[in-house]
């Protein structure tokens, strides 16, 4: 009996944790929700960009746990290790956020000025923003490097923004694993892991999605050009709440 009520007590403690967790943690969510908007990415597109930040967010403190455990560390060593890690992580979002705003505010700013090509059907036009130019372009002449472009930066954005989450820790995930895994309860161990992980994902989609489906009822059309821009200040703001708001 008192083995059981270990287990129910870990295991829900652990969903309960997670949760909180996640919903206090504007980094868990608010820098999806601004890249989505920034990017026009669909939501099916946001959730999974979601869940694979998330699931390496939650696999690196699980495996730093078990490593740690095998190796013979305290819970306050890996704890303290944990921190140092969230410290990195929350300086790597506030580099990331304020380098892609710059990168937004840049084209915005060029933006404004620049000739820019949409696609209509068979045919692709030529605006000039700065005038009034209109011009056509036959479809099978239609330059294509942007495209070509647009997809290595689609990729660095994923990958950095992953680099960050894998980095970023689960701090409240180690005593709750620690506690039956030093005691050789690997299965318990496991199942508290799975289930905090499960959950922190579960949060965040609910979380990124709900707060997309309200974004889009906003009118933000006149601020549109200025997404990126403000969607990495939002991203450099969520690391600086991290560090000094104790989110």
């Amino acid at each position: 009996m008192a083995a059981d009520a270990l287990t129910l007590n870990l295991v829900g403690s652990a969903a309960l944790v997670a949760i909180v967790h996640t919903a206090i943690g504007p980094d868990h969510t608010l820098p999806f929700v601004m890249l989505a908007r920034a990017r026009r990415w669909s939501l099916r597109r946001t959730l999974l960009v979601t869940a694979a930040c998330g699931a390496g967010h939650v696999a690196s403190s699980l495996a730093l746990g078990a490593l740690g455990v095998a190796a013979g560390a305290s819970t306050q060593a890996l704890e303290g290790l944990e921190i140092s890690r969230g410290a990195l992580a929350a300086w790597g979002m506030v580099v990331f956020g304020a380098a892609y705003a710059l990168w937004g505010i840049r084209q915005a700013l060029r933006r404004s000025h620049a000739i820019e090509l949409h696609a209509h059907g068979g045919a692709v036009h030529v605006h000039a923003h700065a005038g009034h130019g209109h011009a056509h372009l036959l479809a099978g002449h239609a330059p294509h490097h942007g495209a070509s472009e647009d997809a290595p930066q689609r990729s660095a954005t994923f990958w950095t923004l992953f680099l960050v989450f894998v980095l970023g820790p689960c701090e409240p995930l180690i005593p709750l694993f620690f506690l039956p895994a030093s005691e050789g309860r690997w299965e318990l161990a496991a199942w508290t892991g799975a289930v905090f992980s499960l959950v922190t994902i579960a949060t965040m989609l609910v979380l990124v999605g709900g707060a997309c489906a309200g974004m889009r009822l906003l009118p933000l059309e006149r601020l549109e050009r200025w997404s990126h821009g403000l969607a990495g200040l939002v991203i450099a703001g969520s690391g600086l709440a991290v560090l000094y708001g104790g989110l």
